[in-house]
């Protein structure tokens, strides 16, 4: 497996809504390098497009850093099938986006449909930080950061942040 480099805040792919992704081989490696270098970032989730890739993919382990065995998840093809009226705030990182967290409102809790790496129709229910998790990388496939989702204040406020990392 390779780590592959993050693309960073201000390169266009990010910017990119990704195309439905096959799943083939290079697919699989693809997941399997993204894997690798989501924990090695580290991080709990990674969109294909922030490593350079504009496909609907996305891996996914939300709790390895807080002492729970390792359990990566991969998405292909993610749809929401339902978002919760109640919403949470949380504040969020991006590897994208390092050492710029922002509080974003999102839905609490949300059901995902996917396909997973065999081909097999996924579906189920995240609440929690999971359910951050999901919407946050399924923005990342509709070319969508979690600082465009920001209050106009904080907006205001990261600017000059932002304006380093786009160089």
């Amino acid at each position: 497996m390779t780590v592959l480099p993050i693309r960073i805040y201000g390169d266009p792919v990010l910017r990119q809504v990704a195309g439905e992704t096959p799943l083939d081989d290079w697919v699989r490696r693809l997941a399997a390098d993204m894997i690798e270098t989501m924990y090695d970032a580290p991080g709990r989730g990674l969109a294909a497009p922030q490593v350079g890739e504009p496909l609907r993919l996305f891996v996914m382990d939300c709790h390895w850093k807080d002492g729970v065995a390792k359990a990566p998840q991969v998405f292909i093809n993610p749809s929401f099938v339902e978002r919760s009226d109640d919403q949470a705030v949380n504040e969020e990182g991006c590897l994208s986006i390092p050492g710029v967290p922002v509080d974003v409102s999102r839905p609490a809790s949300v059901i995902m449909r996917w396909t997973n790496l065999e081909g097999a129709a996924q579906e189920r229910s995240f609440e929690g930080f999971e359910a951050v998790c999901v919407q946050h990388e399924t923005d990342h496939l509709d070319g969508t950061l979690n600082v465009d989702l920001a209050s106009e204040a904080d907006k205001i406020r990261l600017a000059p942040q932002l304006e380093v990392l786009a160089g």
